[in-house]
């Protein structure tokens, strides 16, 4: 059903306040009769003929019977009279023009039939014409009353970045709300046709580069930026602006898939982020292609609790799977997940379970026939998994051997692995057993129905246990803020962006593709910490110290997104989405028996010389860490990975 539809359906469906449907049907009915009058005054110039008078109340009786049900056909009794927008004076002039069309047809009839013989056409097209003034006029009179009686707007200036459609709405849910905080002085748009115009009386008075000089000029205590589909650089860029103008209070909307309902309030201002400044890349998709595999379906996210299968599971219910299944084995973070999604608690179902057990998984699978499998579970921590290689091998190997066992034996219809680019040349116990999961898919492609499918792509903003919200945690208690060397660089996209190109890259897949997301360039891990430092208003190096530290085991200074054997690689219908050319070399039928022997292995309490040899004969250019080969390592202060 259209979102119109819905609406409709509800506004249907709504009683209406006795007291006020009777208000406006008198209303109505007394405007449109003295309409009726005054159309037959100005007609005849005040010398109204007796029989025209004579049979107004029956044409009085047509019109009123004809034009008060469609007003109320059209809901002009279910509009607020506070807050009439464009919408509704739409909806009065169809509503009145259809009315008039009718009582036209209807008088006319009943001349030929000596009824209302002799009614003047002319009346008609006055009472028309009256009718549209004097309802709409009824419609707007209160918001215009209060308009003009309105106390002169008090408190903080402010300039809105964005005379588009954002920046309109926001300056109006500014303007009608009472003792606002803010006023709105002036708008900046690069868009030189808008320059020069107003909205709702608030100049556009140039382009964004004016932004310090206007501030200081009009003195301005607020920026609000108004443009959701601006991409990051844009942003940064007027961020920079308002640094040096020295203005703190800087705030935006959100991308507008943040936005609920799709229109936006002043409650939807928030202060910028980092992923305002480094992901906010505006990301299409094609839903027709999205929905092919997802609506009406069931579909199972694993990892439902963490920063990626969380995102999943939101993206995934805008487009009505018929049952969203969420497994994770941390029950907070299900639970989380779960409370984030409550609007939507019929189609939910969670889940407590690890995706090694391969008895659950089994049943599970079984039991709920899923259509697609979202599988982002997995072990990401890279110093913590070089420390515990039995637990990266058991989750991220044998847990997606478990799993796509299970999915294949169910009849899965598609299972989407997350992947990382930590398994392209990995030097860690984490990107080496994200690179076999890859690889057993690619494998298992080939043996059934289920069509399986990677996607690999780098960090994401603010996922848990990332720098980023590490780094926040640093500067709130004063720093320093310790960051792995001055040279680390490290590939970063907004969450929101990443599972639009995933769900993307699923409804592309045929089955056996190793999909790679197009990250952009390399951020350098110490510039995005001297961000983090000036969004929070301080200096770095001046109030809060920046400390280099060693890399940890296991890390490289900058990752990759294709391996030597892999070569180059094909693009796709879509621009950020690229397709490893040759596939996953090392996929066969060793990997699955390896993968086996491996899981055995770890669940079995080995020691990791037993593993590193046999996931250096699967991943060939996998570089094992000192640690990993079991050297003694020194301790060190455990910091997020980049």
């Amino acid at each position: 059903m259209a979102i119109s539809d819905l609406i409709a359906a509800a506004n249907g469906s709504a009683l209406l306040p006795a007291r006020r449907l009777a208000f406006f049907l008198a209303g109505d009915a007394v405007l449109l009769a003295a309409v009726l009058y005054i159309a037959m005054v100005l007609r005849f110039e005040g010398a109204v003929p007796r029989p025209l008078l004579e049979m107004s109340p029956i044409a009085l009786a047509v019109a009123l019977g004809i034009k008060i049900p469609l007003l109320y056909w059209k809901r002009l009794y279910s509009m607020s009279w506070s807050y009439v927008g464009i919408e509704d004076l739409v909806a009065v002039l169809q509503g009145i023009t259809l009315g008039a069309v009718l009582f036209s047809v209807v008088v006319l009839g009943l001349r030929s039939l000596d009824v209302l013989t002799g009614f003047p056409r002319g009346v008609l097209v006055i009472d028309y014409a009256l009718s549209l003034l004097v309802i709409g006029g009824f419609r707007i009179s209160r918001r215009t009353v209060r308009h003009l009686l309105r106390r002169p707007a008090e408190g903080a200036s402010v300039l809105v970045v964005g005379a588009g459609s954002a920046g309109e709405q926001l300056v109006r849910a500014i303007l009608s709300l009472e003792d606002c905080p803010y006023v709105p002085i002036g708008f900046l748009d690069d868009d030189s046709t808008k320059q020069g115009t107003s909205v709702h009386r608030v100049p556009v008075l140039g382009p964004v580069s004016e932004l310090p000089a206007r501030a200081r000029q009009l003195r301005v205590s607020s920026v609000f930026i108004a443009m959701p589909t601006a991409p990051s650089k844009v942003i940064r860029e007027t961020v920079e602006l308002a640094r040096a103008a020295d203005l703190r209070d800087v705030r935006i909307i959100p991308s507008l898939d943040r936005i609920v309902g799709g229109r936006i309030t002043l409650s939807d201002l928030r202060d910028v982020q980092l992923e305002d400044l480094l992901g906010r890349e505006v990301v299409t998709i094609s839903e027709e292609e999205v929905a092919s595999y997802i609506h009406h379906r069931v579909v199972l996210v694993t990892g439902a609790g963490g920063s990626i299968g969380s995102e999943l599971c939101r993206q995934v219910l805008r487009f009505d799977p018929s049952r969203l299944i969420l497994l994770d084995h941390e029950e907070t973070g299900l639970f989380y997940t779960q409370q984030a999604l409550v609007d939507r608690a019929e189609l939910l179902e969670p889940v407590v379970g690890d995706v090694c057990d391969r008895v659950k998984m089994g049943r599970l699978l079984k039991g709920k026939r899923p259509a697609v499998v979202f599988h982002a579970a997995a072990y990401k921590h890279v110093e913590l998994m070089e420390r515990n290689p039995e637990e990266a091998v058991c989750t991220n190997v044998g847990g997606t051997l478990v799993l796509a066992r299970a999915a294949c034996e169910a009849g899965v219809e598609k299972f989407v692995l997350i992947s990382t680019d930590k398994a392209v040349n990995p030097t860690s116990l984490m990107g080496v057993t994200k690179r076999v999961a890859e690889d057993l898919c690619v494998t298992l492609n080939a043996e059934g129905k289920t069509r399986f499918i990677a996607v690999r792509f780098g960090n994401v903003l603010g996922s848990r246990g990332s720098v980023v919200p590490t780094f926040q945690e640093q500067i709130r208690r004063g720093g320093p803020v310790t960051v792995r060397g001055p040279e680390v660089r490290r590939y970063f996209m907004a969450t929101s962006e990443a599972v639009l190109l995933v769900l993307q890259a699923g409804a592309m897949g045929r089955g056996g593709e190793v999909f790679v997301l197009d990250m952009g360039e390399q951020i350098r891990i110490v510039d995005l910490a001297q961000e983090l430092i000036r969004l929070s208003g301080l200096e770095a190096n001046r109030d809060i110290p920046i400390v280099f530290t060693q890399l940890a085991p296991g890390e490289k200074e900058a990752e990759d997104l294709l391996t030597g054997e892999e070569g180059t690689f094909a693009t796709t219908s879509h621009e950020k989405i690229i397709v490893v050319r040759n596939g996953s070399q090392g996929a066969n039928a060793r990997t699955l028996e390896g993968a086996a022997e491996l899981h055995a292995l770890a669940a079995g309490g080995c020691s990791v010389e037993q593993l590193v040899p046999l996931l250096q004969e699967l991943v060939p250019t996998y570089k094992p860490s000192k640690v990993a080969l079991g050297a003694a390592a020194v301790p060190t202060e455990l910091t997020p990975s980049a």
